[in-house]
């Protein structure tokens, strides 16, 4: 029998963005599928409704491989696809797969043999990277930094010279609540001269994405306490 086939169902990054976020071939996809593995079957859920799903959430099968199930046997997740359905895979991170954890079922899949579908969606880092100006050719995202003050300003200080080096974009992020944290760390490590674009709340009604020198922001730094943001060091 012919396994089903894995489709990566990307999610808004706010609230409000449906609209942005969701293709006709996306919702078309989602009413012809009943079966998901899915970051949070609460969010999941909400989502699929915002994206017009027709099917009614009651017929809907839910796997969810969130960071308290991480130690259920991951064949589950795979009975359906091999029994040849189509199953969705959806996360908390806009594109499943990156800077997600569901990057794990979509190698299983790989080495199952069975076919895997990315669908258009939003990803913080591609559309930061795109409106900030810098050097889209070669770039590295390094998720989270460390928490320890005296390793973070290390870490930031080994980006900006890497960036310097290569030519090189690099991107990170933090959690919403450390957030200025981050960049007061990032305004006193780094020379006058290095540019970084602050991208905040992308696709939310009150998005906020600029790039400037880290002088220029010394004089102007914005308030990211709790809200989504991604940071990109540039220097030419």
């Amino acid at each position: 029998m012919a396994y089903g086939t894995l489709y990566l169902i990307p999610v808004p990054l706010a609230e409000n963005a449906a609209a942005m976020s969701f293709t006709p071939y996306l919702i078309n996809t989602i009413n012809s599928i009943k079966e998901y593995i899915v970051e949070n079957e609460k969010t999941a859920r909400h989502f699929l409704k915002e994206a017009g799903l027709k099917i009614p959430q009651s017929e809907l099968s839910i796997h969810d491989y969130g960071k308290h199930n991480r130690d259920v046997n991951i064949n589950s997740f795979f009975i359906g696809l091999t029994a040849g359905h189509d199953v969705g895979l959806m996360s908390e991170a806009g594109c499943p797969g990156v800077a997600d954890p569901g990057s794990e079922i979509v190698d299983e899949a790989h080495r199952r043999g069975i076919k895997v579908v990315p669908l258009v969606g939003p990803s913080s880092i591609l559309l930061a990277l795109m409106a900030s100006g810098f050097n889209g050719q070669s770039f590295t995202f390094h998720g989270y930094l460390p928490i320890d003050k005296a390793e973070r300003a290390r870490k930031i200080k080994e980006l900006e010279s890497l960036a310097s080096r290569f030519n090189q974009t690099q991107i990170f992020i933090e959690t919403p609540f450390r957030n200025n944290q981050l960049l007061e760390e990032i305004l006193r490590s780094c020379t006058a001269k290095t540019r970084l674009c602050i991208g905040c709340n992308l696709t939310a009604e009150d998005e906020f994405i600029q790039t400037k020198t880290i002088a220029e922001w010394k004089h102007n730094a914005p308030d990211l306490h709790k809200k989504p943001t991604i940071f990109l060091l540039f220097r030419s």
